[in-house]
């Protein structure tokens, strides 16, 4: 449920920043060389894409067991750097939105993270 709440919020913080700046994406600012996708019309910064996939991230890696998250947080950390290029290579994104979108997905899935451990400090245990 964490992993699903991370990627609404950082979706829906990503989404309201690109209202606010309205930064230009490169395919329209340079039209050539032609984009490899279509390009959405909203903002460019910070990358939705970026901010999401480094949310899951963080919050999965957090998720996994102390013995296997040696080589899965890499990993899963591997995939959405993959992703945030992406959406540089197809032309969607300048090179400081996925930067961006990255820090910004990471932050609120740390602050997720911190008000989920301390709502389960709080929270009385059975057994």
């Amino acid at each position: 449920m964490l992993v699903a709440i991370a990627a609404a919020a950082a979706d829906l913080c990503s989404a309201a920043l690109k209202a606010v700046t309205g930064v230009e994406r490169p395919a329209y600012r340079f039209p050539s060389p032609a984009p490899l996708m279509h390009i959405p019309h909203d903002g460019s910064f910070p990358s939705g894409h970026a901010a999401t996939s480094f949310a899951c991230a963080t919050v999965l890696s957090a998720s996994v067991p102390p013995s296997t998250r040696r080589w899965a947080a890499p990993l899963l950390y591997l995939l959405a750097t993959a992703i945030a290029f992406s959406r540089v290579y197809v032309g969607a994104h300048w090179v400081l939105d996925v930067v961006a979108g990255a820090l910004l997905g990471v932050a609120i899935a740390l602050l997720l993270l911190a008000a989920d451990r301390r709502r389960s400090a709080r929270s009385p245990r059975s057994g």
